[in-house]
């Protein structure tokens, strides 16, 4: 039974790269890794916490070198989301470091690029790109991303992220690195709240004028500020089992979507690294059905918080207009029971869920971040 169609916003397309295809990215260009099989790449994305999964990020992404690499990437990617109904996606990349290992900005930008067209041509998926400044970046280097992300507009790039280890990299010294992107055309997309609390999304939304919230789940420890997202219809895009694996969450069963989507925040859902999170787009709504929330929700999310033209947005919403929802959430129901992960899960009313609402979340600014539990991994 189709699980229903999914809109992704957030996903780093170097995470997606399953460990078979980065091995063989590696002896293509003549690059090392810090493991040489598919089962000891495996047990080295085990995260002690977010720091080491960024250490392990580095380590491994660096041996993608050429466009050939950065078109597979997203063509691969984009089979395996297709699989799993993706409609739309946005993919995210980071340019400054393969820049500054040798690699041109052209070679960076127009493989990505022609991924994005051949994933149109083959699988009928919208993809579009939102290149990300790493948050250790100097200012200036910061800035001649988005000059780089500007001119490479015309090949699918919608928007700019921030991205990299927030705690102690607040966004407010890239103002200026976002300015020249909203001056281009481009929206702002910054990742904050995951491992930093409220102050980060705050600077965010009002340093670098944010549209849509990577992550953001620790919106839920200031209540005005949960307001205020509300208010100003800012879409989170939520990663449940990053979350997880990252340990800014400590159990699946405290996380904070549902209180979030209880308290009428709009919330997308997405992998970002699943090569290295061991998820897919079919395990995040399994998750998200056993936390009790509604795929009509989180699929209607995607359609408002979506960096694409009218025209797009209106055969989105078509789509969702046209899809059986209470039939989706049965499927997902099945799906959250056999899913080795969701089925850890343990929310209030959680299964089975219906299309027409969530189910009972924790209130707001309970605590569902660094709770008591004991994070849930698979062996």
């Amino acid at each position: 039974m189709s699980t229903g169609p999914k809109i992704e916003l957030h996903v780093h397309l170097e995470g997606t790269v399953r460990p078979a295809t980065l091995l063989a990215m590696a002896r293509r260009n003549g690059e090392s890794l810090p493991a040489t099989t598919v089962e000891s790449l495996t047990e080295l994305y085990r995260f002690r916490d977010f720091d080491h999964f960024i250490e392990i990020w580095v380590l491994t992404t660096h041996v993608m070198r050429t466009a050939e690499d950065f078109r597979q990437a997203v063509v691969d990617y984009a089979a395996e989301a297709s699989a799993h109904g993706a409609v739309y996606v946005e993919g995210i990349f980071s340019p400054w470091f393969r820049v500054q290992r040798g690699i041109s900005w052209e070679e960076i930008f127009n493989g990505y690029a022609d991924g994005v067209a051949e994933a149109r041509e083959r699988f009928g998926l919208h993809m579009s790109l939102t290149p990300d400044v790493d948050r250790v970046l100097p200012p200036e280097a910061a800035c001649e991303v988005a000059r780089q992300a500007v001119r490479f507009r015309d090949r699918g790039i919608v928007g700019l992220g921030l991205g990299g280890p927030e705690a102690n990299h607040p966004p407010e010294p890239y103002a200026r690195a976002f300015a020249i992107a909203a001056d281009g055309g481009l929206a702002a997309v910054p990742h904050a709240g995951e491992s930093s609390g409220p102050a980060s999304i705050r600077g965010a939304l009002d340093a670098l004028g944010a549209r849509r919230i990577r992550h953001g789940i620790r919106a839920l420890d200031d209540p005005d500020l949960v307001a205020e997202l509300v208010e100003r219809d800012v879409v989170l895009d939520v990663c449940p089992v990053s979350n997880l694996r990252t340990r800014s969450v400590t159990d699946l069963s405290l996380h904070p979507l549902p209180a979030l989507v209880d308290a009428g925040v709009r919330c997308s859902l997405a992998t970002d690294d699943p090569a290295m999170f061991d998820t897919d787009l079919g395990r995040e709504h399994a998750v998200a059905a056993a936390l009790g929330v509604s795929a009509r929700d989180l699929y209607e999310a995607g359609v408002a918080g979506a960096l694409c033209d009218s025209p797009t947005r209106q055969r989105l919403a078509a789509i969702g207009a046209g899809t059986d929802w209470d039939a989706v959430q049965v499927a997902l129901a099945t799906a959250a029971r056999t899913d080795p992960l969701a089925a850890g899960v343990t929310a209030p009313g959680s299964l089975p869920v219906t299309a027409s609402g969530s189910a009972t979340a924790p209130p707001v600014g309970s605590g569902s971040v660094g709770g008591t539990g004991t994070a849930v991994v698979p062996q």
